[in-house]
């Protein structure tokens, strides 16, 4: 059944790297995708704009926007940026029941966002707690509530930089071969952090191997990897 999926990322660029794919090859099928940033990132995510002499905050979040816009449209996606600033990402209660009406609006079945851990970002985390705090005020608590609820989305979080020290055990692989080069499509429209392209070019490569031999499936070449937060229920294994 084609699905809705919603990527929440920290900053602007957060969703082409780790889901780009998924969210394209949902598109694919059918469905329908959201991506919503927290920030642009302005502040410690874009490396290449600052090194222009005289740059500003304002411009740097126009041009990201740019950026983040193009990208979606490549995975045929839309793309929102709450503007909450970044490093550091700040969640108050009223920013907090901002995710949680973004979220009960979209109604997604599939919901995607950060690691609880990541030493080397602080914003990463903070956006964690944010997301999966307000997926369970727009869901409520299973029963008839004094606000408007909507069906519990799976809760998935995409692969961070560096997995290995962000707790970060990988237990579903998405086969996006078919959309590979919608991903690289969007990541080069990133160029104020063009040094990742390389590198998540080089991961999906790395997980497509992965998803290759946990599913004895050839015609794998490229994957993303996500870590499941919720039990799947099924009616038989």
């Amino acid at each position: 059944m084609p699905k809705r999926v919603q990527v929440i990322g920290a900053h602007s660029a957060d969703f082409v790297w780790r889901a780009g794919g998924a969210v394209a090859k949902a598109v694919s099928l059918g469905g329908q995708a959201e991506v919503i940033a927290l920030s642009y990132g302005e502040r410690g995510e874009s490396g290449e704009l600052w090194k222009q002499p005289g740059q500003r905050v304002e411009n740097v979040k126009k041009i990201r926007h740019a950026e983040a816009e193009a990208a979606a449209a490549h995975l045929g996606a839309s793309f929102t940026c709450l503007d909450l600033g970044d490093y550091p990402l700040q969640i108050d209660g009223d920013r907090l029941l901002e995710i949680a009406e973004a979220i009960r609006a979209f109604a997604p079945d599939v919901l995607i966002t950060h690691t609880a851990t990541d030493p080397f970002n602080p914003d990463h985390p903070i956006a964690h707690g944010a997301v999966d705090r307000a997926r369970s005020l727009a869901a409520g608590a299973g029963v008839t509530s004094a606000f408007d609820t909507i069906k519990p989305p799976q809760l998935f979080l995409f692969e961070p930089h560096q997995p290995e020290l962000c707790s970060f055990t990988p237990t579903v692989h998405v086969d996006i071969t078919s959309v590979w080069e919608q991903k690289l499509a969007a990541m080069g429209e990133m160029k104020a952090q063009q040094y990742l392209q390389t590198y998540y070019a080089q991961r999906g490569e790395h997980r497509g191997n992965h998803a290759r031999r946990a599913s004895g499936r050839s015609e794998v070449k490229y994957g993303e990897s996500f870590m499941r937060v919720l039990p799947q229920v099924v009616g038989e294994l």
